[in-house]
């Protein structure tokens, strides 16, 4: 609520602007049973004709004022709210962004995206039409209550009676609804994720004809969610047609109640013609309360939603100080080092020096802890012991933005956007990457003759992932963004899986040529033959250490991998 208040706080003026438009407005609409009474009291029964006109001209500029007034007040309203949840979803997104990994592990997507999309938009309504409108019943009510208690304030006892039961039926309303919009927005966000999670993997769903399957999934949490609606449904018919009912109902016992005081000389007739439009000013409110009730009630269970995530706060944060290095060089060291999530130990006691320009090759089983090191190192984990130096600077110490920004990767998991090949390259860099930059990392990664064998080369729109694209040729566009950025250290996790042996080959010559310090991850002898050092990690430790000859010849771990992927070993280290 607090960060609700404070963007409503930037734009009080509008607000303030917007709600004497609304009071101007309702003012002017409570001229009109005044005239209607002058009309009938003066003009019909007392027989002064010649105030008709000025009365009727009054009619005219009151109906133009208030059609003003009006006017000003909603469209104000709908631009401050349209720049509020502008604002409010560019924070919310941002603030997403800043979390750390460990959450992203645990968070669902679809949930993520439910609450960026539709809450923010509940929110919105909130803060423009229906608040607006809950605004306008408040303060209509309040002057049409003070008319009719200047007319006959014991006539006017009967309708404040009626509005606070009706005040009451929407508070319990409201308690009501309140936990079925905390429901219906959960399963909303389980139904966008299911959604989500089988667009984005409809291949592997059809690969294993698996669509009935998922179908009947998404079909319970459809019923689920419709059986939500449907009890939130119940509540509004079993409440809102009292609304109804009493707002047709008032006017007709006001008549009833109030001629009666006519025909014993208690109150004009002209008084009571103004009484009843007074009368009749109250029962839209009453009809609305209702509909405002539900939608207020809606807004305030998605703000319950994205307070949730604005009290998510990121693991991994920066000094108020952070070292800035002038320029990074590329030695990385890991001073024994380990890491654990959970009651599950990843990595123990894990030490090596990296020097500048050098290459490392990690190897190890699945799940051995190679891609652990690399989270280590880029901070989306903290170690749990130990230290992870880039340029003998603890990386905790430094800001998140020069140490990621000096750090090319390429992921284990190739992501793509759903864009051209030129930005997917370029990663956003358009404006700081010539064009020869982006071809030259094309050539590098082998890249350059499948992309520009395309009808529309670089500008080539890929599918969302990469759909449409083999996996090896994703994994050379991936390695070619990580190449055109020139980093001072560059890694690559399995980043030639995909790739038969001759591109394989072509790409490690080319990496040759940086100047980069490398970190090659890889279940493949010949992606990390070539490197100045080999580790090989065995349950989250180094087992082994040492160049591929000095590997072989100890014939351990990496010499029984050596055979199980060639079959033997060349004849000088066979011995």
């Amino acid at each position: 609520m607090k960060k609700i208040l404070k963007y409503i706080g930037q734009y009080w003026y509008a607000y303030l602007f917007a709600i004497v438009c609304m009071v101007t407005a309702i003012l002017l609409d409570m001229l009109y049973p005044l005239i209607t009474r002058s009309i009938v009291d003066d003009v019909i029964l007392g027989g002064k004709v010649q105030l008709l006109g000025g009365l009727l001209r009054a009619i005219v500029v009151i109906g133009a004022g208030r059609a003003i007034g009006g006017y000003l007040k909603e469209f104000t309203f709908d631009v401050v709210s349209i720049k509020i949840a502008a604002k409010l979803r560019k924070d919310l997104f941002a603030h997403i962004e800043s979390l750390s990994m460990d959450y992203f592990n645990d968070a669902n997507t679809g949930e993520l995206m439910a609450r960026v999309k539709d809450d923010v938009d509940a929110v919105w309504n909130a803060l423009g039409y229906v608040g607006m409108l809950m605004i306008e019943v408040a303060v209509h009510v309040s002057i049409v209550l003070y008319c009719m208690f200047t007319l006959n304030w014991r006539l006017a006892f009967f309708p404040l009676g009626v509005m606070i039961l009706m005040g009451i039926i929407a508070v319990f309303m409201e308690q009501k609804l309140d936990g079925v919009y905390e429901s219906i927005s959960e399963e909303n966000a389980k139904l966008t994720a299911i959604a989500e999670e089988n667009l984005a993997g409809v291949r592997t769903v059809k690969a294993f004809t698996r669509e009935k399957f998922e179908i009947s999934k998404f079909l319970s949490h459809n019923q689920r969610y419709y059986d939500l609606n449907m009890q939130q449904a119940k509540i509004l018919v079993r409440y809102y047609p009292i609304f109804q009912f009493t707002g047709k109902l008032l006017p007709v016992v006001m008549v009833i109640i109030g001629g009666v005081q006519v025909i014993h000389g208690e109150m004009t007739l002209g008084s009571l013609v103004a009484f009843i439009e007074y009368c009749r000013n109250c029962v839209w409110p009453m009809e609305m309360l209702g509909w405002l009730t539900n939608d207020l009630s809606s807004a305030v269970a998605s703000l319950k939603k994205l307070n949730k995530i604005y009290r998510q706060k990121s693991s991994i944060s920066e000094q108020e100080h952070p070292v800035a290095l002038k320029e990074v060089k590329g030695e990385v060291s890991f001073e024994h080092v380990s890491f654990a999530r959970g009651n599950q130990e990843i990595l123990k006691d894990i030490s090596f020096t990296l020097s500048q320009g050098k290459t490392l090759g990690i190897m190890g089983a699945t799940g051995a802890g190679k891609t652990s090191m690399v989270n280590l190192l880029m901070r989306f984990f903290d170690a749990e012991a130990g230290s992870v130096k880039l340029d003998g600077v603890d990386v905790r110490e430094l800001s998140l933005k020069q140490l990621r920004s000096s750090i090319g990767v390429v992921m284990q998991d190739v992501f793509l956007f759903s864009d051209t090949i030129s930005e997917n390259i370029r990663m956003g860099q358009r404006k700081t990457m010539d064009s020869h930059a982006m071809l030259h990392a094309a050539e590098l990664a082998q890249a350059r003759r499948f992309i520009e064998n395309m009808p529309k080369t670089y500008e080539t729109v890929v599918g969302e992932r990469g759909v449409g694209l083999s996996g090896g040729q994703k994994q050379r566009i991936s390695i070619a963004r990580a190449i055109a950025k020139h980093d001072p250290v560059l890694i690559l996790d399995d980043s030639t899986s995909a790739l038969d042996m001759e591109t394989e080959h072509e790409i490690q010559k080319a990496l040759e040529t940086l100047d980069s310090t490398k970190i090659i991850i890889a279940h493949r002898i010949s992606a990390v033959r070539n490197a100045d050092e080999i580790i090989f990690l065995e349950q989250g430790r180094i087992k082994e250490r040492g160049t591929h000859e000095e590997l072989l010849q100890k014939q351990g771990l990496y010499y029984q991998t050596y055979l199980a992927q060639y079959g033997n070993v060349p004849g000088e280290l066979a011995g």
